[in-house]
């Protein structure tokens, strides 16, 4: 081990975004996975569950133990079901152990709000408090140096990178936006329930958790602070018959004339030196599959002179830029390394 090595452990390793983050990690030049932690399964081997990962070196799953935890590892990324994080946290914080959470409990800066859309007890304001909320491509500064960080949501982060350049430029007008995603089944978890079960889910398509979702707030916290100003959208989640992806499509109205032309040119220099952020030349339009397995977020534009409305399509990979990939990327700002460290794949194609 290198005196550079950082030593993690994966809290919540049985599910998809702990296990994507393991596999990302594994190929990480600074990173030394040492533990690998799963309240439910302890005792037990990782690669048993998933073959992929046979040859990785800390094989058999801890339980959830602070101290053990402490002496294995220098970070600690939890990757667990909302309500839990938000009584782990503090004690590995307090531990002095640097932490990535990926879970909802500490994006929300209300803990009243959290309440509301979670339906869980919100943790102590003084940790929310602590929290940097880690989108990296509009919050990147905050991220470096910190010690607590908390992920955003897979479709925040889809629907946020591509809005974030015309709200913060007052290109659009944000009280008109209007917001149609659309997620593989991966976004709901390991979990088994009737919604992504085979025969409902497959040849199928179709909206839920309509105006309910609990990502609805934490997209209007960000897209406020961007705007200076309070934001309240319209979002509409649907469930698509594929495994991974995101596409969100976003409606907004001009607030002057402005063309393709000038969004391409805007937006990229909104994201310049952001390399995964990649804007499409006119008349071109990202799809899931062109991000797959990879921390890219893929944006494109068309401006409608008719009706005065942009529309902006934004895609990602929700394991990777909406969970482990950014959470990487996260703890690559938090130590001051390259941003792309461990996270230099192309997406796999087709």
């Amino acid at each position: 081990m290198t005196q550079t090595t950082l030593r993690a452990a994966v809290v919540g390793s049985t599910g998809y975004g702990g296990v994507e983050l393991i596999r990302f990690l594994l190929g990480h030049p600074n990173v030394q996975v040492t533990s690998v932690i799963s309240s439910s399964h302890a005792g037990t081997l990782l690669s048993d569950g998933f073959p992929h990962l046979t040859e990785i070196i800390v094989d058999e799953l801890d339980a959830v133990d602070v101290d053990l935890i402490k002496s294995k590892a220098d970070v600690v990324f939890t990757a667990t079901p909302h309500g839990v994080s938000s009584a782990l946290c503090p004690k590995l914080l307090d531990a002095g152990l640097k932490v990535v959470d990926l879970s909802g409990d500490f994006r929300l800066q209300s803990g009243e709000l959290y309440e509301k859309w979670y339906k869980h007890q919100p943790a102590d304001p003084a940790y929310l408090q602590k929290a940097v909320y880690g989108l990296a491509e509009v919050f990147g500064d905050d991220s470096k140096g910190a010690e607590f960080i908390s992920n955003p949501g897979c479709y925040p982060t889809c629907t946020v990178l591509g809005l974030a350049p015309a709200v913060a430029a007052g290109w659009i007008d944000p009280a008109t936006i209007i917001v149609d995603a659309k997620s593989g089944v991966s976004g709901a978890g390991r979990g088994l329930s009737q919604l992504v079960h085979y025969s409902e889910i497959n040849e199928n398509f179709l909206a839920y958790k309509v105006n309910k979702h609990q990502h609805v707030p934490e997209i209007e916290q960000t897209l406020s602070r961007i705007a200076g100003k309070p934001v309240v959208t319209t979002f509409t989640t649907h469930l698509v018959p594929m495994t991974r992806g995101i596409l969100c499509t976003a409606y907004a109205t001009l607030t002057d004339k402005r063309t393709d032309e000038d969004f391409i040119e805007m937006y990229r220099a909104y994201y310049k030196g952001r390399r995964f952020v990649r804007i499409r030349n006119k008349g071109k339009w990202p799809a899931t599959k062109e991000v797959w397995g990879s921390n890219y977020c893929d944006i494109g534009f068309s401006v409608d002179e008719r009706t005065g409305r942009v529309t902006i399509i934004s895609v990602i990979d929700n394991l990777v830029k909406g969970a482990a990939g950014q959470a990487i990327q996260n703890l690559n700002l938090m130590m001051g390394w390259d941003e792309w460290a461990g996270l230099e794949f192309t997406p796999v194609y087709p």
